[in-house]
């Protein structure tokens, strides 16, 4: 009798005292019928419910305009249901954003899902609206270019847990971005500018607006995505789970050697605050620390880093570098170019600019209509991709602005009429060190980070 009391005692604990795990709720932020919890901010464009939807309208010389919500949220899984009709508008989803501080007098500024309709079609990708400029543009991840669809509705979903931000097309997975900025802030609908009135009276459409701000479960995404991380010298899990790996710990020179040597410069480079810095020599090339390499060698790979550059600066991150040339400055490799376009007379030599930010140094300019630059004492982020097949890309700040295939014909014609045509094989190495460049000038390194690819 008392065993089954004891039982009977231990089910009521277990029913009315331990706490059953908490579902997940999801609350609808328009209701259909009425703009209740939304505010029109900055520009002058029209929105208004129409068949259950929220339809903002452009209107001619207007700025963009936006509907926000009353309330601010942190974090949260935000799903909603969106329509463009032609290329020539343009929206977006701002999340976590605000309004009208300081050195943004009337402004709406934060990250935004971008609805693109035009060709470039980087729908979903995340833009930073009035600060920072593109944080995630698609061609860092091209095979979700084709996700949107022009003319009828696209299901986007955005999830902002923590310092990351990811998003979804019709359940596709799009943009990952890590960043400290903005914990909290509103979510709001963006009419895009318009300047004449022949592209006023463009409309999208949003609907079935939910949000879920507890409870929440981050969602996986694919291996192959490449992560914008803006988070100085650190790797997600998702990162190291997918084989990246810091070149660069943001505290030592581990990893790195003199180019000469079996041993860190004892003058010319500094390690201070996160930062791996070349000092400057008054552009006397490799004078002072000379350049530093890795201590291992890479053959396919995606290395992604981030640099500031001081006024008329100059250096570059090369790779392939064997150490077998004999030269009198700096060591022999394919360089990414780190270079002051604007104030380094280097920008002006060679052939059709293949010495300007993010060219292949001497032999393929980058697509100056494919830069975004970040101006000089602010940090650009490169990155060169190299495929097992001998396919060579170059990004800046998230944009591809060249490739290139090593040991074709075509690269061997570059070669031939090059700086480099004196070194028999020139970048065609199987394998080689990843190096960074003194050329006497200051420039800093950070979030130096490479995967290996099979």
């Amino acid at each position: 009798m008392r065993k089954c009391i004891l039982i009977t005692l231990l089910i009521l604990v277990a029913v009315f005292i331990i706490p059953k795990p908490l579902k997940a709720q999801t609350i609808s932020l328009f209701d259909g019928k009425t703009l209740n919890g939304w505010k029109r901010t900055a520009g002058t464009a029209d929105f208004k419910v129409e068949n259950g939807a929220i339809v903002g309208t452009s209107v001619a010389n207007s700025g963009n305009s936006f509907l926000v919500t009353k309330e601010a949220y942190k974090d949260f899984i935000l799903e909603l249901d969106a329509k463009i009709e032609s290329t020539e508008s343009n929206s977006g989803i701002q999340v976590r954003s605000h309004f009208d501080t300081e050195g943004h007098k009337g402004k709406v500024f934060g990250k935004q899902v971008e609805i693109d309709p035009s060709a470039r079609g980087w729908s979903g990708g995340i833009y930073d609206e009035d600060r920072r400029g593109w944080l995630y543009p698609l061609d860092l991840n091209p095979k979700a270019k084709t996700v949107f669809k022009i003319g009828q509705y696209n299901h986007f979903k955005v999830e902002c847990i923590g310092n990351e931000t990811k998003t979804w097309i019709n359940n596709i997975p799009v943009a990952y971005v890590v960043d400290t900025l903005d914990r909290e802030g509103f979510i709001g609908l963006q009419v895009h500018a318009v300047t004449s009135k022949e592209n006023a009276g463009k409309k999208v459409y949003f609907k079935n607006i939910r949000i879920q701000a507890s409870n929440l479960k981050p969602s996986a995404f694919p291996a192959d995505i490449y992560v914008a991380n803006l988070v100085p010298n650190f790797l997600t899990a998702y990162e190291q789970q997918h084989g990246w790996k810091l070149l660069f710990d943001g505290k030592t020179s581990a990893g790195w050697e003199s180019a000469k040597g079996g041993y860190f410069p004892t003058k010319g480079w500094k390690i201070a605050n996160g930062l791996i810095t070349v000092l400057s020599s008054e552009g006397k090339e490799a004078a002072n620390g000379g350049d530093i390499v890795t201590h291992k060698e890479y053959a396919a790979f995606d290395l992604s880093f981030e640099f500031n550059l001081t006024p008329g600066a100059n250096s570059g991150v090369k790779y392939f570098v064997t150490l077998d040339e004999k030269t009198e400055g700096s060591a022999i490799g394919l360089e990414y170019q780190v270079l002051d376009d604007e104030l380094h007379p280097d920008a002006k030599l060679g052939r059709n600019g293949d010495r300007t930010l993010a060219s292949l140094y001497d032999l393929i300019p980058a697509n100056k209509q494919k830069r975004f630059i970040h101006p000089i004492g602010a940090w650009n982020i490169g990155r060169v991709v190299v495929y097992p097949d001998n396919r060579v890309e170059h990004y800046l700040n998230g944009l591809k602005v060249l490739e290139y295939v090593r040991g074709s014909k075509e690269f061997k014609d570059l070669v031939a009429m090059s700086k480099y045509k004196v070194w028999p094989n020139f970048g065609e190495a199987k394998a080689g060190h990843l190096l960074l460049q003194d050329h006497g000038n200051q420039v800093s390194f950070r979030s130096i980070k490479i995967k290996e690819l099979l």
